[in-house]
């Protein structure tokens, strides 16, 4: 039941990183960052700002993980593993997933 609870949770923690959601689809686009089965954010190439843009998205993500995680009395990892299924199955055509350790255009 918990489960599902976190589920269904978890589409809107991906509208709670809108904030630099601007500067996310730009990195996006550009390929310079994609989704990783973790849930997490990767970096595929560096450029300027790159890194602290994910830093800090990720920061935002495992705050709201451990929040679930919390509220659900889960581990971490099993909440982890469900945002990373879930935004890579919402990852635009175009856009990179890591998937078996490769970056794979979506």
């Amino acid at each position: 039941m918990k489960l599902l609870k976190t589920l269904f949770i978890l589409p809107f923690i991906l509208l709670a990183f809108s904030a630099a959601a601007i500067e996310l689809d730009e990195a996006k686009e550009q390929g310079l960052v994609g989704e990783q089965t973790d849930g997490y954010l990767g970096i595929i190439k560096e450029a300027q700002g790159v890194q602290e843009l994910v830093q800090e998205i990720n920061s935002k993500r495992k705050a709201k993980y451990e929040q679930l995680a919390r509220q659900n009395n889960i581990k971490l990892e099993q909440v982890e593993a469900l945002a990373g299924k879930k935004a890579i199955e919402k990852t635009q055509a175009g856009h990179y997933v890591l998937l078996s350790g490769n970056w794979v255009k979506k």
